[in-house]
């Protein structure tokens, strides 16, 4: 299997509780890192993240497994950049479809970077530019 995207809840899921994640999500997460594949994580979910502990939706723990994920090489999470290649292909992601500018940044980093992005999210499975796992 070649590389994924992960969106921020899967990316949890992946992290605290892998019985959330679909058959087919944990097999494709899997056999990226068991091949020596990334799984991508776009920046903007470590914000996401951060903002969510903030409010007081997720623990601190959260966020401290999620850097202790992206700093283990062995865990094999990668974190991309919004940069001005992702930024640039935002576009492409239809705000009618999917209106939450954080979703569409971890749609348009799976564009950007040509990969599958694994997703439980309705609206994103919708979008014709990419491909998405469940």
């Amino acid at each position: 299997m070649t590389s994924v995207v992960i969106d921020t809840h899967a990316l949890i899921w992946y992290i605290f509780d892998l019985d959330r994640l679909s058959k087919t999500a944990l097999t494709a997460l899997e056999q990226a890192v068991n091949s020596g594949n990334p799984i991508y994580v776009s920046a903007i979910s470590v914000v996401e993240i951060v903002y969510l502990v903030e409010k007081g939706r997720f623990a601190k723990e959260v966020l401290q497994r999620t850097i202790n994920a992206l700093d283990d090489v062995e865990v094999g999470i990668v974190l991309a950049a919004l940069d001005r290649n992702v930024s640039g292909v935002i576009q492409q992601i239809d705000r009618a479809t999917v209106p939450d500018m954080p979703d569409r940044i971890i749609a348009a980093t799976a564009l950007y970077l040509g990969l599958p992005l694994v997703t439980r999210d309705v609206q994103i499975q919708t979008l014709t530019t990419i491909q998405t796992i469940w």
